[in-house]
């Protein structure tokens, strides 16, 4: 998985065109094999690649000699890709600026923090050759009210308030701060019934 983080990047990376390239190139392909399965002529796909090269995204796996005509064998450079909100720059989500663990506004911010930050460390340890000690739980809970998911939540935050307060070490001189988010929100499916309201009781 690669990381972006730069603006043009990530421009360059939600072109159609280039977004198809990138799906095509899990396997290597030239420009005359990618000409073929897109539809396209050769000489927009060299264009499409050597912007995707410039930017990192694609790389050279081999040259071919091909009577007077050099063949470039080129790849995707990962499997797959996320944007990082910092490729927004000033503009990027801060969940500062509207504290609401109530509001879906501040969780979608808290998780484009979430993106932003461990984007950057695995960017920083793939430079480092080293590995991110990370922790994560997803499953679902289908709760029968309104009543009951605002329970869990506040049972929820009360269990993970005593937990901070029995591992948290303010003066271990070798300790590492880390981050913790936890959320509950709808799950998202084409056939799922309407979330429930802060309205309900």
């Amino acid at each position: 998985m690669t990381v972006i983080e730069n603006a043009a990047a990530a421009e360059a990376s939600l072109d159609p065109v280039r977004a198809r390239l990138l799906a095509e190139l899990s396997e290597p392909g030239s420009a005359s094999t990618l000409a073929r399965k897109v539809g396209l002529p050769r000489q927009k796909i060299n264009y499409h690649l050597k912007t995707l090269e410039r930017h990192g995204l694609v790389e050279l796996v081999e040259e071919r000699r091909k009577g007077n005509v050099t063949e470039r064998v080129m790849r995707a450079s990962a499997a797959s890709y996320v944007i990082s909100p910092a490729a927004l720059g000033a503009v990027q989500p801060d969940p500062s600026r509207a504290p609401d663990r109530l509001s879906a506004r501040w969780l979608l911010a808290v998780a484009s923090r979430l993106v932003r930050d461990v984007g950057s460390l695995i960017t920083g340890a793939a430079k480092a050759n080293k590995r991110v000690a990370t922790f994560a739980i997803d499953g679902e809970v289908r709760f029968a009210s309104a009543a009951d998911r605002s329970a869990f939540a506040e049972e929820l935050a009360t269990a993970v308030t005593a937990l901070v307060s029995k591992y948290h070490d303010e003066s271990a001189e070798r300790g590492r701060t880390h981050r913790i988010v936890v959320a509950v929100h709808p799950s998202v499916s084409d056939d799922a019934a309407p979330p429930f309201t802060d309205k309900e009781q």
